[in-house]
């Protein structure tokens, strides 16, 4: 009968690094205290150097404790309310902590202003974090016996067995970059880095680069539902009219993303890409997955089956997490203050409004929802789940109103990188071996807004086109981004809450105008079923010169009773989808490059695409567009790089398409993930620089991540 022995060496060093861990939180204290006119660690008449020692290091003890053991429970109580409000709560919590702390020190020597207390607990809770991340990341052994703990510990919980010898697949998507741009953040310059060296790093060894290009409607919306549930039919814009309903659907809206993902599979018969195992993190939709955290189509509704708030608690649970994230929340609303005053000063163009509640949701864009799903995802695979999906948005929110190639957005992805080198370092201490892929749903078009180059927006062209008066002031659309919408589901904020299309436009106020980026829909609300060509120039004989002469538009679609579906360009040139046929001197889709057509001529065939749809201009030599929205980088029609994505899969899988094919369509790629799906499910052996996992959850692990 073998004993087991007691693990001296392992007890050792974990001593070693509570201790440690204490000692700075004391040292910590000790200078707080003498650098802070409102904390005091001493009494009134003086106490010796020993004396005051001692009760920084009981002082720092209690705080220490309080926060392993009474932090969690706080938090878990405090989900409840909305997630920023969560997030303006962190100081609070963590400063009553330690003026509770303070208070059981021996003999009332310790005190604190309430205001300070906050101030206090924020720096140590930093410290302490810093100094256990530095212990830990250079114990490796101990590291390794920490996840192993945990993830049996999960296990059994859960009723698993073994780790699964499977390789399980995490998907991140990495919102709104373009294949172009990722290309250049892989190359290094002439004596440097590349941008993004974690990234690189994976294309130079383990991993191919492939492009896809998008559907018309190179959006979001659009193309995660065709990834994830394997159908995006009848999906022509980021937002529409249907006449039926009389509603205004728009993809973030999360009744609006629930009935989309109701639809898609009612339609497929699937529940989706993750149904088996899977997970879903800051998507808009499940994709059939039961583990869900910042799902937009489940946001509104809340049961145990949803799980939609597991990411906060597992990510918040630890307090130095959760101190971290709040100063970096801080930090980064200002950052994007400076910028965009820096950007108003050297009048930079093009150029976009950057006010109002703009920095705070840039701000949970970039730190919140990055730290929460990736945190989310490091504790999917420490559970071993067979497949996750998850977005981050950060780079396309930014992009909106900084550009595609900015500053403020290579700043962005800098931190993306980050997360990346987080999840693959990681996962090679992951119970179950992982594949990661990253990939993204649409890339992004550079250009001066619609207004800012024409001086009106499109809904007042349509006015002027129709003969109705145009209003001197027009309201604006706003910037269609999932960030805002995750914001206000994090807020618990009504839908109908901001600058967005009304969920049921008035009939008598003339046609319905919507935008999506540089794609317009127009409807006629009076008029039901889908105006033909003829019935519209019957209606309205001018709007249809109107838009197709103006040089800010690229092409019309509008269906004509004798030839179907048909493209309208300048100079009365027309392109028929069906026969092909071009009338007139040039065909209007040539700019927008091959497989312009097919994509037009699918949406065309769409039970809900718009009486007329509109496509702003396109310069090939620049690759400018104008969104119809308040964006410099803009997305969601043709033209240009917003078009063309990537997807960085390993080698070990198969080849995306053959050599010399193209990948087209967000369902073709959702069929590409499945066949990998598959392979996965083999019994294969993998290399070691390919066991890509990580592990976080609703146990803290020993080295909070650094984004």
């Amino acid at each position: 009968m073998r004993v087991s022995r007691i693990p001296w060496r392992r007890l050792g060093a974990a001593s070693l690094r509570v201790g440690a861990v204490w000692l700075v939180s004391t040292l910590t204290m000790l200078v707080l205290a003498g650098v802070l006119p409102d904390f005091q660690l001493q009494s009134r008449g003086g106490d010796s150097a020993t004396v005051i020692g001692i009760t920084a290091a009981a002082g720092a003890g209690a705080f220490g404790l309080l926060s392993a053991l009474v932090w969690p429970l706080l938090v878990r109580a405090f989900l409840l309310v909305p997630a920023l409000v969560l997030g303006l709560l962190v100081f609070f919590l963590n400063g009553s902590l330690l003026w509770l702390a303070l208070s059981l020190i021996p003999y009332g020597r310790g005190s604190a202003d309430p205001s300070m207390a906050v101030v206090v607990a924020a720096v140590m809770s930093a410290a302490s974090s810093a100094t256990n991340a530095f212990l830990v990341v250079r114990d490796d052994r101990a590291y390794r016996h920490r996840l192993a703990r945990i993830a049996g510990r999960r296990r059994r919980r859960e009723g698993q067995g073994a780790p699964p010898s499977t390789p399980g697949t995490v998907f991140l998507q990495l919102d709104g970059l373009g294949h172009a741009v990722l290309k250049e953040a892989l190359e290094a310059p002439e004596g440097g880095e590349p941008l993004m060296p974690a990234v690189a790093e994976l294309y130079g060894r383990t991993h191919r680069l492939t492009r896809w290009r998008t559907d018309w409607s190179s959006q979001t919306g659009a193309s995660q539902l065709g990834i994830l549930h394997g159908s995006n039919e009848d999906v022509p814009a980021f937002r529409w009219y249907e006449k039926e309903t009389g509603e205004v659907v728009v993809s973030n809206r999360p009744t609006s993303a629930a009935e989309l993902q109701r639809r898609a599979v009612e339609r497929t018969g699937d529940l989706g890409l993750l149904a088996q195992g899977g997970a879903s993190r800051g998507n808009l939709f499940t994709g059939g997955a039961r583990q869900v955290a910042l799902v937009l189509s489940v946001s509104a509704r809340r049961g145990k089956e949803t799980r939609s708030r597991a990411g906060y608690f597992a990510y918040f649970s630890d307090p130095a997490n959760a101190t971290r994230t709040a100063v970096s929340f801080v930090a980064e609303v200002f950052r994007e203050i400076v910028q965009s005053t820096r950007a108003l000063l050297r009048r930079e163009r093009p150029r976009v409004g950057r006010g109002g509640l703009y920095p705070f949701i840039r701000a949970f864009a970039t730190v919140v929802e990055r730290d929460v799903v990736v945190a989310a995802v490091l504790g999917d695979m420490l559970s071993c789940r067979t497949a996750v999906y998850a977005d981050l948005v950060g780079y396309d929110e930014v992009a909106h109103h900084s550009g595609p190639r900015g500053r403020d957005t290579r700043q962005v992805l800098r931190r993306l990188d980050r997360s990346v080198r987080l999840i693959a370092k990681v996962a090679e201490r992951a119970p179950r071996p992982y594949r990661l892929v990253l990939l993204s749903d649409h890339g992004q078009s550079p250009g001066e807004t619609f207004e800012e180059a024409y001086g009106l927006t499109l809904e007042d062209l349509v006015r002027a086109g129709s003969g109705l008066q145009v209003p001197r002031r027009a309201g604006r659309t706003a910037s269609g981004s999932e960030a805002r919408a995750a914001a206000r589901a994090a807020l618990r904020r009504p839908e109908e809450s901001g600058q967005e299309a009304p969920r049921k436009p008035r009939r008598d106020t003339g046609p319905v105008v919507l935008a999506s980026g540089n794609l317009g829909l127009i409807s006629f609300p009076e008029h039901p079923g889908r105006l033909t060509r003829e019935r519209v120039d019957e209606l309205r004989p001018a709007l249809l010169p109107t838009l197709a002469e103006h040089p800010g538009i690229g092409f019309v679609l509008v269906h004509s009773a004798e030839h179907g579906p048909v493209v309208l360009g300048s100079g009365g040139c027309e392109y028929r989808l069906e026969t092909g046929e071009v009338v007139g001197r040039r065909d209007p889709l040539a700019p927008f490059g091959p497989g312009a057509a097919a994509a037009v001529l699918r949406t065309a065939r769409f039970p809900h695409a718009a009486d007329i749809m509109v496509n702003s201009a396109f310069d090939p030599e620049t690759g400018a567009v104008h969104a119809f929205e308040e964006q410099v980088g803009s997305h969601g029609g043709l033209g240009g790089e917003q078009s063309y994505a990537f997807l960085l899969s390993p080698l070990e899988l198969s080849p995306p398409v053959e050599p010399g094919e193209e990948l087209v369509g967000a369902e073709a790629v959702h069929r590409v993930l499945r066949r990998w799906l598959a392979e996965s499910a083999e019994p294969r052996v993998l290399g070691g620089a390919d066991h890509l996992a990580a592990p976080h959850g609703a146990e803290p692990l020993p080295a909070a991540p650094h984004l």
